[in-house]
């Protein structure tokens, strides 16, 4: 069974690229297929709380990042340096994540037969 890891790096509600990504997360997790998600750069935004995308007439990916552990995708990952450089905090996210340094990301990384980035 190969193991999948999708990194997101682009800040949610920019087009429909998000949820088309999060539609293969749910789709390789419904064939049980391990699943892990890692957040870089702006992509830190999926899952910051309290965000109101109806506005832009967008989804609210944060409630589909909440739905995720009924697939058993549970190891989802932040780069601390991204959410520092934005101003963010583990109490300012809506899902439980573990933290990963910036200089461990690539050892990481290698522990993954997919990886699919965007």
């Amino acid at each position: 069974m190969k193991k999948f890891l999708f990194v997101l790096r682009a800040r949610p509600h920019n087009g429909a690229w998000a949820q088309e990504m999060l539609d293969v997360i749910l789709t390789t997790a419904a064939f049980d297929q391990p699943v892990s998600i890692l957040l870089l750069d702006d992509g830190v935004f999926h899952i910051k709380k309290n965000q109101n995308p109806e506005f832009l007439g967008m989804k609210d990916t944060a409630a589909i990042f909440k739905a995720l552990e009924l697939y058993d995708v549970n190891d989802i990952f932040v780069e601390t340096e991204s959410l520092s450089e934005r101003g963010l905090n583990a109490i300012d996210l809506c899902i439980p994540t573990e933290s990963l340094s910036q200089k461990d990301i690539s050892q990481f990384m290698e522990r993954f037969d997919v990886v699919f980035s965007g």
